[in-house]
């Protein structure tokens, strides 16, 4: 079993910037990798961005390529996703997930195994 914790959402203007983390507590960490995704008012769950257990590889939805970047430090059993340049179109729970050892990065919410609660990131205009 893996718990997963979000924090850092919340209010900010448009072209500002925020850090998501996401932080672990169960089993082996760094077995996992880990993905975001967001889902806003009406919308179904969508893809943002996944890294690979060994932090070697990551993936990105067209909608937040150069803008968002995602990390690791498995030392914290924590995941980060910094947000830059944030849109209101950006507005949305986001939520972390993980994959146990994955052949690739998965960018559908089926293949995770264990997800966070959200937190909430809103965008204004």
């Amino acid at each position: 079993q893996v718990q997963l914790v979000e924090s850092g959402g919340g209010l900010v203007q448009a072209g500002g910037s925020l850090r998501l983390s996401c932080t672990a507590s169960g089993r082996a960490f760094s077995n996992y990798a880990m993905g975001w995704f967001r889902q806003g008012p009406g919308e179904e769950r969508e893809f943002v961005a996944a890294i690979s257990w060994s932090g070697g590889t990551t993936r990105y939805a067209d909608s937040v390529k150069g803008r968002f970047t995602i990390s690791r430090d498995d030392a914290k059993n924590t995941v980060y996703l910094q947000m830059n340049s944030l849109k209101p179109e950006d507005t949305a729970i986001y939520y972390c997930a993980a994959d146990y050892l994955p052949w690739v990065l998965y960018d559908t919410t089926g293949k995770y195994d264990y997800w966070g609660q959200g937190t909430q990131v809103t965008v204004s205009s």
